[in-house]
């Protein structure tokens, strides 16, 4: 075989095994359209948020001294002005009985005074006394007067501390917490009974600045209790803080919960949807996007989908996933409704 024959055949050989991949190359490449779900017209957002008592109290001392009775603990039911505790009153109870009879004795006073001024008026009358004498005893009277008041008034102070010795419901309703014990020291200041009303509960959450500008209408607020099968519900009032948290940028939304719904504590947790308007590039819980799980490439900490631009030509974008449903998974960012995804991405990745 000449030389020149052998070199043909080497070329013709090279050009049989080097076609499948040229085609590949140059054949179009597989796409698929990002799938989207709902309407991102107007949209809402999700944020946590917690159950809460509209009203919530923590009863704690006004005076020093041992607990010597507790009728309460946690998760008890009570009625408004129900005895909650008891503290040892003994030393407050001889205080008010002597402050009594400081009164009684300067009541006492008053009357001797009394009665000394009105017998000087008659001697003064009769000219037996000069004009002195009968100022000496309308003073001692005057003083009497206001000794009595004075020591009536510490009186009054001594009973009302006694009644700070017993702590009472200021409402019906259910003890959240019960810190102290049977013989523990109550001191101003400190926590005895937490307890709150659960006939008038609150979901709160806490929205970023970012999100309340562009607040929708609060009508449309919907929340959820996850730990609940009862669905979305609406709320019977939307209250929008108008103080924004300095360290957290954070505004306070208060939901009110509706009546009737069993099961549902302070502390529990809940989910809120605000609606919000339109906004580029914003994915809300109305419009999701889906691409098949094969389109997802995975290099490192880097997670990307090949989208492909009107020239043909595929490029690489970071994206960030969501949940799968079945072989699609959801793509929170990076994408939008009109784009087309390589399906294959190491075919996409040969395209030039």
């Amino acid at each position: 075989m000449s030389p020149n024959r052998l070199v043909a055949m080497a070329a013709l050989t090279s050009l049989l095994v080097c076609a499948p991949a040229w085609a590949a190359e140059n054949s179009p490449l597989a796409t698929v359209a990002v799938q989207s779900s709902g309407n991102s017209a107007a949209g809402s957002i999700s944020l946590d948020a917690v159950v809460e008592a509209v009203r919530q109290t923590t009863l704690s001392a006004q005076v020093p001294g041992a607990i010597v009775s507790l009728r309460v603990k946690a998760g008890d039911s009570v009625k408004a002005g129900q005895e909650l505790l008891r503290i040892d009153a003994r030393s407050a109870s001889q205080n008010a009985a002597a402050s009594d009879a400081q009164v009684q004795a300067a009541q006492a006073s008053l009357n001797v005074a009394t009665k000394d001024y009105e017998r000087q008026k008659q001697l003064l009358q009769k000219q037996y006394i000069s004009q002195s004498a009968l100022d000496r005893a309308q003073a001692q009277w005057l003083a009497a007067q206001a000794q009595v008041k004075a020591l009536q008034a510490q009186a009054g102070v001594a009973r009302t501390q006694s009644g700070f010795f017993v702590l009472s419901a200021p409402y019906a309703g259910v003890i959240s917490e019960v810190p102290v014990a049977l013989g523990d020291m109550a001191m101003p200041g400190r926590a005895l009974v937490t307890m709150h009303d659960p006939s008038d509960l609150r979901v709160t959450a806490a929205v970023p600045q970012s999100v309340m500008a562009s607040l929708g209408d609060t009508s449309a607020v919907q929340f959820e209790l996850p730990g609940l099968a009862i669905g979305l519900l609406r709320p019977t009032s939307v209250q929008v803080l108008p103080v924004v948290d300095a360290a957290t940028h954070t505004a306070q939304v208060r939901l009110g919960l509706p009546s009737g719904i069993k099961g549902v504590t302070p502390g529990a947790f809940a989910r809120i949807w605000l609606p919000i308007g339109p906004a580029k590039g914003a994915m809300t819980k109305e419009e999701r996007f889906y691409v098949p799980a094969s389109a997802v490439v995975r290099r490192s900490e880097m997670t990307g989908l090949y989208v492909v631009n009107p020239q043909g030509l595929a490029l690489l974008r970071q994206v960030r996933l969501g949940s799968t449903k079945g072989d699609l998974v959801e793509i929170l960012s990076g994408v939008s409704k009109d784009d087309k995804v390589a399906v294959d991405p190491q075919a996409a990745a040969r395209v030039r």
